[in-house]
């Protein structure tokens, strides 16, 4: 209020009014008029209570404002909470992922190792098989070779025979041999 008292004072005293002609507090002076005109229209302001009325729509608009702001702090702050809790979760999900990795990881090597260990056994079941069939080979080989050695000592005796005996030296073993058969059979 004394600010505005101050305000119209000075305009009374800045106001060009000082340079007119004649009597200033004469109505035929145009600045006094205006002058009057103005203080009943402040005055009226005054009785309407505008600067009331400004100052609670003034004090209202800094409320909100402040209401504004406070809201505005509020959702910040959640909003840094939000955050905070999206980058936590963040580092979680990065650090499950990571024991994720490692373990496949681990897995695979465990995988690569049993599978050399079941290759390694194959090849020494493939070798044992292939040594058998070796071993198994020789004994036929060796086994053929004596059949033929056989046929062959058979194949020589009996030219051997049969150049050296005579018919009577044949029919004389035959009977023998019947002799002995029936012996052994009776």
């Amino acid at each position: 209020m004394q600010k505005m008292l101050l305000t119209m004072v000075a305009a009374v005293f800045a106001s060009p009014a000082l340079a007119a002609s004649g009597p200033f507090f004469s109505l035929s002076n145009t600045n006094f008029v205006v002058l009057l005109a103005f203080l009943l229209f402040v005055g009226f302001l005054i009785y309407v209570k505008v600067p009331t009325l400004l100052g609670k729509k003034l004090d209202e608009r800094a409320a909100n404002i402040k209401a504004e702001l406070d809201e505005a702090r509020a959702l910040r702050e959640e909003a840094q909470t939000l955050l905070a809790s999206y980058e936590r979760k963040q580092k979680d999900v990065q650090a499950q992922a990571d024991r994720i990795v490692a373990q496949a990881k681990e897995e695979a090597q465990a995988a690569a190792e049993e599978a050399k260990e079941e290759i390694k056994a194959s090849i020494a079941r493939r070798m044992q098989a292939a040594e058998e069939q070796i071993a198994s080979a020789e004994a036929r080989a060796i086994r053929d070779v004596r059949d033929q050695a056989v046929v062959v000592a058979v194949a020589a005796a009996r030219d051997v025979i049969a150049k050296q005996m005579t018919a009577a030296d044949g029919n004389a073993l035959i009977d023998a041999a019947i002799a002995d058969v029936e012996a052994k059979l009776h």
